[in-house]
C-alpha cells in the first residue's frame, strides 16, 4: 500500500485528501492507518516529521462520520487527542479543519495561555472532538466543564514529550474518566520505559508499529558542526544566515538567550521571529504564522519548538546552544528534512561544549561532520553583510544607510 487512494476511506475524505495534495503514504501511515481503521489499538514510534498526525486523524474522521450517520447518535465527546504543547495542538486542529467535511463536527481546542470562555462554550455546546493539552483539560474536568464518559477514540500524541513535561499525573487522571472499552492510539518519537508503562496500562492487544531508529536523525538531514571561539560564535551564525536562502530555525538553551539573540539579529537586518515559554500565546502564534508563511526568514526558539513546531519548509536548523539532552538534539534537527525534503542542521560549539557534542555523538551513535567557516567571510564588516542581505531579501529600514 503506497497511496491514500488504496485505503478503505469514504469518498468525501478521499476528495479532501486529494484537494490537500496528500497522495503518497509515509511508512508510518501505510502501516498504522489500516489497523486503526479496523478499531485496533496502535502504538507507533517513528522519527519526527514522518506524518504521524494523519495516521490518527484519518481514523478519527472516519469514526466521526460513521457516528454522525446514526439516527440515535447523541452529541458527546467521541474523540480525544492529548498533546504536549499549544502549538502542536493548534496544528492538529488546523489539519483537522482542512480535512473536515461540511457535515462533520467542529473540534474544540482546549489549551492554556488563552482565554478560556470560548473553550468552555465549545465543550458545553456538545462538541464531539476535543484536541487538548493535559493541564487545561484536567482543569476543565475538575470544574465539570468536560464530560469524557463516551469517548470512543483516545490519542496520545508525542507521549514521551508529555511525560518529559510532567504531565503524567494529569494524563492518568484524565484516562481514569474514559470508558474502558475504547480505542487507544499512541504515537511517540521514542518508547522509553515511562512511556511503555503508560501504554501498557491503557491499551489492549495493540498493534506495534516501529519504523527506523527513533534515536537517529532522518537520513535527509545533513549534520555538521563548527568549533568556534566564544567571540566568533555570533559572527559564524551571521555568516550561516547570510549564505542560507531558505528559512532557518535557531535553537538556544535559555529564554533570555533567545531574547538577546533575536534582538541582535534584528539589528543586523534579518527578519526574525521569537518563541519561548514567557511569550504570550498571541505572540507565539504571530511568530509561528509569520515564519510558516515566509514573512520571517529566521525563527529563534527554545526547546518549546523542538517538537511543537510543524513547518515543512525549514531549510536549516542551527543549534546556537547545545541542548541539555541528546534526545532533544534529535527533535531539534527533526524540524528540517521533513516531508521527504533535504535539510541541513548546524551546531555551534565552543570550549568544553566540544566534549558535550562528542557525548551526543556517542549516545546517538552518529558522526557529525566538522567544518570550518571561511575566515575571510567572518572578517566582513557587519554592515556589508546586512547590506548584501537587504538587497536580496529585505527592504531598507527608515533612516538606514548602507555603505
Amino acid at each position: 500500500m503506497t497511496t491514500f487512494t488504496e485505503l478503505p476511506l469514504s469518498a468525501a475524505l478521499q476528495q479532501k485528501l486529494a484537494a490537500a495534495q496528500f497522495i503518497t503514504l509515509t511508512p508510518i501511515q501505510a502501516r498504522a492507518i489500516a489497523p486503526a481503521l479496523e478499531g485496533k489499538d496502535v502504538i507507533g514510534t517513528a522519527q519526527t516529521g514522518t506524518g504521524k498526525t494523519l495516521a490518527f486523524l484519518i481514523p478519527i474522521i472516519e469514526m466521526l462520520r460513521a457516528e454522525s450517520a446514526k439516527a440515535d447518535s447523541a452529541k458527546s465527546v467521541k474523540a480525544l487527542v492529548l498533546l504536549p504543547t499549544r502549538e502542536l495542538a493548534q496544528q492538529v486542529h488546523e489539519q483537522y479543519e482542512q480535512l473536515r467535511g461540511k457535515n462533520m463536527p467542529k473540534a474544540a481546542l482546549v489549551i492554556g495561555g488563552v482565554a478560556e470562555k470560548a473553550q468552555i462554550n465549545s465543550l458545553r455546546s456538545g462538541c464531539e472532538f476535543v484536541i487538548a493539552t493535559p493541564g487545561r483539560l484536567q482543569d476543565f474536568i475538575t470544574r465539570k466543564f468536560a464530560d469524557l464518559r463516551h469517548v470512543k477514540i483516545l490519542v496520545l500524541d508525542e507521549a514521551d514529550r508529555m511525560l518529559d513535561m510532567g504531565f503524567l499525573p494529569a494524563i492518568r487522571r484524565i484516562l481514569q474518566i474514559l470508558p474502558q472499552r475504547r480505542q487507544t492510539l499512541c504515537y511517540s518519537a521514542t518508547m522509553e520505559q515511562s512511556v511503555a508503562s503508560l501504554v501498557n496500562d491503557y491499551t489492549r492487544d495493540p498493534v506495534r508499529v516501529a519504523l527506523g531508529s527513533t534515536l537517529k536523525p532522518a537520513e535527509s538531514v545533513k549534520l555538521e558542526a563548527y568549533e568556534v571561539r566564544p567571540s566568533e560564535k555570533l559572527d559564524v551564525l551571521r555568516q550561516l544566515l547570510y549564505e542560507e536562502k531558505g528559512q532557518t530555525l535557531i535553537f538556544t538553551r535559555t529564554k533570555r538567550g533567545a531574547q538577546r539573540l533575536a534582538k541582535e539579529l534584528d539589528r543586523d537586518g534579518f527578519s526574525t521571529a521569537l518563541i519561548h515559554g514567557d511569550r504570550t500565546q498571541s505572540q507565539r502564534n504571530a511568530a509561528l504564522s509569520g515564519f510558516q508563511e515566509g514573512r520571517h526568514q529566521v525563527l529563534v526558539a527554545t526547546d518549546i519548538a523542538s517538537r511543537g513546531l510543524h513547518c515543512d519548509d525549514v531549510a536549516h536548523v542551527i543549534n546556537y546552544d547545545l541542548p541539555k539532552m541528546a534526545e532533544d538534539f534529535i527533535h531539534r534537527v527533526g524540524r528540517t528534512g521533513r516531508a521527504g525534503l533535504q535539510g541541513r542542521a548546524s551546531t555551534l560549539v565552543t570550549g568544553v561544549e566540544v566534549l558535550d557534542l562528542r557525548n551526543i555523538e556517542r549516545t546517538l551513535k552518529l558522526r557529525i561532520e566538522r567544518k570550518q567557516m571561511n575566515a575571510a567571510a567572518n572578517d566582513q564588516p557587519r554592515r556589508i553583510i546586512a547590506n548584501t542581505l537587504a538587497s536580496r531579501t529585505l527592504t531598507k529600514l527608515p533612516g538606514e544607510v548602507f555603505v
